[in-house]
């Protein structure tokens, strides 16, 4: 490994001296595309080739597998990594708004490990979110062998996210609009250059390496009608519902799984087993589902691998329906199952899917009444809105599905029925299901630019902690020795056990330093309690807080056991803010 650093850095010392540090940038882009990309194509190339083995040796017998896919995971995770997870675009997110850009080394190989068995075996979860976390590690890594800054790792970060979707779907757009829409909260122009770069090259070594038919895509068998608008319209409504109802489903079933207090083992067994269960009753939740939504989307459903009572149930138009419409309520929970006990994966392929029996869903029965509507677009369109809906990305699901249907002839119904989803959930939940914790503690950018900045702001960075401290029961003379060794006018006052008990300020006693009766008072007798104190742990939004209601210039910040540990000033706070302003600009700026 070190040497092949070594080997990255010397190339990189000779593009750093010939070319400007934006065309640096390009190049660094360049090489994070390439990685991200054929991280992407081996991971998809491992998980397909393990499915095809289940689906030549097992026969109708594929259900038994996911117990074994858990049982690996976990075991992987507790015996070499030892260490709870984050998973998917929460980590990248996290990363970027609270640790500085930086992803550990571990993380660019990690979630191919542990999802490619996972989701390999059967696990109804989907590898993008892994895949975008993939991506982003090695961006992340490349940056921080590349000696780049915290602007340029968060945008390398982009790239690799952006390289892993394009060549995960043969969708370099798409890959951009994901970066830019779901990882970027604030970005400018000059931005897309790079990522655009990289993805273009995720998509080149899909195209080159992957065969065609191993590709997600489609070809349609009908153009666009505006007739069915008003049908698109109540698709688009009934889609914001159905994701809404995706992320209670899927939140509330992944965590009764994970509060389960009982042996990491007993535990994937027993997700396991409820998956065999309802693989064996609804044969399509099994895996990402990539394969199900092609036959529905294309109007061709197989039913000849399904047990036999379940055929013999759909051999009728309602039965079918019926069918779909238990599939949509209960993908949310097998995604929910696999991952809450013990597997990794994401909801991007889940939501897909859900929203691909939607369309078909709702189109089946329009053409039940005779109204003769496009099954197969509308199955597509389905797919846009629930995942603009569950992933809080409607440009993003807009150009995926345009993409992957090689044309525009659907852009219309796609941008209304993803624009209705996401407005209808916005407005009932203004952060998606895997952000809604991150972002209300801070742990995660949101559209606020203000809270974005203070977000990055450690507590540490700004901690003034060469105070001297007097105690409690010394005199005023004992403070005056003090006074004369020191530059501040704050003093921190303590009891024995070093117990923090107030501060005294140097102009609340200056008459009486210079009194020679008053010297010899007790310092309990002057000191004050502060007007807020601040934890050793506040997040930089609650101490901006506390600054504006006190109007106070200095706060105390205490340790977990009450020890005084520095201060933070309010124009300390305020350098540091307009110094992170400054380096939020344009990169072809003082390059």
């Amino acid at each position: 490994m070190k040497k092949i650093k070594l080997i990255y850095q010397s190339i990189l010392f000779y593009f750093r001296v010939k070319l400007s540090r934006v065309q640096f940038l390009m190049i660094v882009a360049t090489f994070v595309g390439l990685f991200s990309g054929l991280a992407a194509v081996l991971f998809k190339l491992l998980v397909q080739q393990m499915q095809r083995l289940i689906e030549i040796n097992s026969g109708s017998f594929f259900w038994m597998f996911p117990i074994v896919g858990l049982l690996l995971t976990s075991l992987i995770i507790h015996f070499f990594f030892k260490t709870k997870f984050e998973k998917g675009i929460a980590l990248v997110l996290r990363a970027i708004a609270r640790k500085s850009s930086i992803i550990p080394l571990k993380d660019t190989y990690f979630h191919i490990i542990t999802s490619t068995f996972t989701v390999g075996f059967g696990g109804s979860a989907g590898l993008e979110a892994p895949i975008v976390a993939t991506g982003s590690a090695i961006g992340s890594n490349i940056a921080r062998v590349s000696d780049l800054n915290y602007q340029e790792r968060t945008l390398l970060i982009a790239c690799g996210a952006a390289a892993g979707i394009g060549a995960v779907f043969n969708a370099p757009i798409a890959g951009v609009i994901f970066a830019i829409e779901v990882l970027l909260a604030e970005a400018v122009i000059s931005y897309f250059i790079p990522i655009i770069i990289s993805s273009v090259i995720g998509v080149l070594c899909s195209k080159i390496i992957l065969q065609e038919n191993l590709l997600f895509s489609f070809v349609l068998k009908q153009t666009f009608n505006y007739k069915n608008v008003p049908y698109y319209i109540l698709l688009g409504i009934l889609c914001s519902f159905i994701s809404l109802y995706y992320a209670r489903a899927f939140k509330f079933t992944e965590h009764k799984m994970q509060v389960f207090k009982i042996n990491f083992l007993v535990k994937a067994c027993f997700g396991g087993l409820l998956l065999m269960f309802l693989f064996f009753v609804m044969p399509p939740l099994f895996g990402e589902g990539y394969h199900s939504i092609k036959q529905v989307a294309l109007g061709n459903i197989n039913f000849s691998n399904y047990n036999s009572g379940i055929n013999s149930f759909l051999q009728t138009n309602w039965g079918i329906v019926l069918f779909s419409g238990i599939i949509i309520l209960f993908k949310p929970i097998a995604t929910g199952i696999t991952l809450g006990s013990g597997g990794n994966g994401g909801n991007f392929a889940p939501s897909l899917f859900t929203g691909a029996f939607l369309g078909f869903f709702f189109s089946r029965i329009l053409n039940i009444a005779k109204l003769n509507i496009p099954v197969g677009n509308f199955s597509l369109v389905g797919m846009a809105g629930v995942l603009a809906g569950v992933m809080y990305c409607p440009l993003t699901a807009t150009f995926l599905i345009a993409e992957i249907t090689n044309g525009y002839e659907l852009f219309i119904p796609l941008m209304i029925v993803s624009a209705i989803s996401f407005f209808i959930v916005k407005t009932y939940q203004p952060h998606s299901m895997e952000t809604k914790k991150l972002a209300s503690d801070g742990e995660i950018f949101t559209q606020s630019k203000e809270k974005n900045i203070l977000t990055t702001i450690s507590l540490h960075s700004i901690l003034e902690d060469n105070y001297q401290i007097i105690e409690v029961e010394k005199k005023l003379i004992d403070l005056v020795e003090v006074i004369k060794h020191s530059e501040k006018n704050i003093f921190p006052v303590k009891d024995k056990a070093g117990k923090f008990i107030g501060i005294i300020e140097l102009n609340d006693i200056k008459q009486k330093i210079f009194q020679k009766d008053q010297l010899q008072i007790n310092i309990r007798s002057i000191v004050k309690k502060p007007k807020a104190i601040l934890d050793i742990n506040e997040n930089m939004h609650s101490v901006m807080n506390k600054f504006d209601m006190t109007q106070s210039w200095y706060l105390p910040v205490l340790n977990e056991q009450n020890i005084f540990v520095g201060f933070i000033s309010k124009s300390k706070l305020f350098d540091k803010y307009r110094e992170i302003l400054a380096m939020q600009g344009d990169i072809y700026e003082n390059k």
